[in-house]
């Protein structure tokens, strides 16, 4: 039995790079002739043209953030369903609420493979605890554990008592859902006197897995990896036995942007997660899922040779309110646009009680000169007042952070 799902997770980096990008066109054709959302913003793009991550990036991007006001002035979808709404087999409603589609797929999310790099086969039975009344998170391992021919039994969120005797009784080798109910369902068996030895194996996904609940849960013999997922895109990436990152799934094709902006990052800084699938029934083109990543150095030690990233690093909408006004990324975007000579932004707003103060930290070789007409622009762009701080190049952390919030509220 191999230990790979197929043989796409260990193409050579250049195959995969090509064959994706002989399948964009079409889908940018596709998406632009059946859903308004995207005829409009690819208006006057020549999806022929999109061949490369370079003409990738010239794309606009789409927020997740976004889609609740899209959705509530063109429901349900926002005009971005790129098929009738009778060809889907379900539909969701996330909170926001943000209306998500699942299409005929069995395996619509993807989750099959990150579930397999887990250690997942046919005939393991195993229980799944995420959501299942209206959002998709269960729904997204079940449609996985069926690809895979594994019998799922549909425990959802809270009840850990009956599932706990569920588990006693039905002997599931695996476990897929939060890592924190994982440990509830551990600490209800021991207070009910139940043997649940029987599960071995654990998917967790929506939450962080701190090392030291991996640590308790590897005492126990169950080996525990993660996914990364969304309901909008299925899963992103997963952990395999490695435990050296994530590795992106095969149909999708991940950017690391600049948060506040659509551009690329180097590879190892810090930044916002953008995506682009291949779905023809819900095509997301540059979709900006919030959340801060980076990409890991090298091949992974599984063989998998697919981008590897380094987890869950955030979140890249660090909008604030400073003095009774909003300030966003793109305002700090704005600001690197109009003075090129700055490498990296950090504003930094502080003070106590009312008395908000906003410093912005500046990568450059510029002086006092630069740093005057940086503190004109920063007024110009967010109608406050703040100092500006020239530092040396490469000084600022790698976090993926243009705006850090540290006033005290005590």
């Amino acid at each position: 039995m191999t230990d790979f799902y197929d043989a796409l997770e260990t193409r050579e980096p250049s195959k995969r790079e090509a064959d994706f990008f002989a399948k964009l066109p079409a889908l940018l054709q596709h998406a632009k002739a059946n859903a308004p959302y995207w005829c409009k913003m690819l208006d006057g793009i020549d999806p022929k043209a999109v061949t490369s991550r370079e003409a990738l990036a010239k794309l606009p991007v789409t927020r997740k953030s976004e889609l609740i006001d899209l959705q509530k002035a063109n429901p349900p979808f926002g005009g971005m369903l790129a098929v009738p709404v009778a060809q889907l087999s379900r539909i969701f409603v996330s909170p926001g609420p943000i209306n998500d589609p699942e299409g005929p797929e069995i395996d619509f999310w993807g989750s099959a493979r990150g579930l397999y790099a887990a250690g997942f086969r046919k005939g393991d039975v195993v229980l799944d605890c995420l959501g299942y009344h209206l959002t998709p998170g269960a729904r997204i391992l079940e449609s996985g554990l069926m690809t895979l021919g594994c019998p799922v039994i549909p425990g959802g969120v809270g009840n850990s008592e009956q599932q706990a005797l569920a588990i006693a009784a039905i002997r599931p080798s695996g476990y897929a859902g939060t890592p924190s109910f994982l440990r509830i369902l551990q600490e209800k068996a021991v207070e009910l006197g139940l043997d649940i030895s029987s599960i071995k194996k654990a998917w967790v996904s929506g939450e962080a897995l701190p090392p030291s609940l991996r640590a308790e849960f590897d005492a126990k013999g169950i080996s525990v990896l993660q996914g990364y997922a969304s309901a909008d895109l299925g899963l992103i990436a997963y952990e395999t036995p490695a435990r050296e990152g994530l590795i992106v799934n095969e149909t999708l094709l991940m950017e690391i942007v600049r948060p506040g902006t659509g551009d690329p990052v180097p590879e190892g800084e810090v930044g916002e997660v953008v995506v682009t699938n291949l779905c023809h029934v819900y095509p997301l083109i540059r979709f900006a899922t919030g959340d801060l990543s980076a990409v890991a150095p090298g091949p992974s030690k599984c063989g998998r040779t697919n981008m590897r990233i380094k987890g869950w690093m955030g979140r890249a909408d660090q909008t604030t309110k400073v003095k009774g006004m909003f300030v966003h990324p793109q305002q700090m975007a704005e600001l690197a646009r109009r003075h090129p000579e700055l490498l990296k932004l950090r504003l930094v707003v502080s003070g106590e009680k009312g008395n908000d103060v906003m410093t912005l930290k500046a990568e450059t070789v510029g002086g006092a000169e630069l740093a005057a007409k940086v503190r004109d622009s920063l007024h110009a762009v967010l109608k406050l007042n703040g100092e500006v701080e020239c530092v040396p190049p490469g000084s600022l952390p790698n976090d993926g952070k243009v705006i850090e919030d540290v006033r005290k509220y005590d």
